[in-house]
């Protein structure tokens, strides 16, 4: 797949990047309030989630993850430290904000997944994969140092939303869709899907042991 503005791609990946950072650090700060961390063991929770996905990502496809290169990476999770310390009566009446900047995350770095994939001349299965493993291995790397089952483990909508949306992000651009719009698309996609999946409790089928189809 080859897109005609190599420049806006760029521009595209390094703005997706730094607002799906900021969001998943703000996602494993919370959760990691949640549990009395101090404040380096949030930073600490909220640089796993904000890089993992992403660095499993490059190393992968054989580049240098994309934080090694560019220090305001690190300098985002600093930020949302600070924003999650001076809004924590905010954060605290907010219950599922933790929810939100999770699935944000989730869309953000879908998306900039597929376009660095694609963009390095991968075929768009990969692209799906390394998609999906960007949205959620932060999130599994943050339930891990969290001693937390992943959510990516439970039955809700998490990792299908990721292939979902990224399936419909390669078919616009199939299509000849703006790269801008289809985008925008499919960020709504992955996010408005998890969203009504948990809102309406829409879960996929628990796997069961044999003892328990005979109770």
């Amino acid at each position: 797949m080859v897109y005609n503005d190599p420049q806006l791609v760029n521009t595209l990946q390094e703005g997706l990047e730094i607002f799906g950072t900021l969001a998943f650090a703000i996602s494993g700060i919370r959760h990691a309030a949640a549990k009395h961390f101090d404040w380096f063991g949030g930073y600490v929770c909220g640089v796993a989630v904000a890089i993992g996905g992403g660095t499993i990502r490059d190393l992968i496809l054989g580049v240098p993850p994309f934080w090694v290169t560019d220090a305001k990476y690190l300098l985002c999770t600093g930020i949302a430290l600070f924003l999650t310390i001076i809004s924590r009566n905010l954060m605290k009446r907010l219950d599922n904000a933790w929810f939100v900047f999770d699935t944000l995350g989730l869309a953000l770095f879908t998306i900039v997944a597929i376009q660095k994939t694609t963009a390095l001349g991968y075929p768009f299965w990969v692209a799906i994969v390394m998609g999906c493993i960007s949205g959620v291995a932060g999130g599994i790397i943050r339930d891990v140092l969290l001693n937390n089952v992943p959510v990516i483990f439970h039955e809700e909508i998490y990792a299908l939303a990721s292939v979902a949306g990224g399936m419909l992000y390669g078919f616009l651009v199939f299509m000849g869709v703006n790269i801008s719009i289809a985008t925008t698309i499919a960020f709504l996609f992955i996010t408005i899907t998890r969203f009504v999946a948990v809102r309406y409790n829409i879960k996929l089928p628990k796997l069961k042991d044999e003892e328990e189809k005979k109770e």
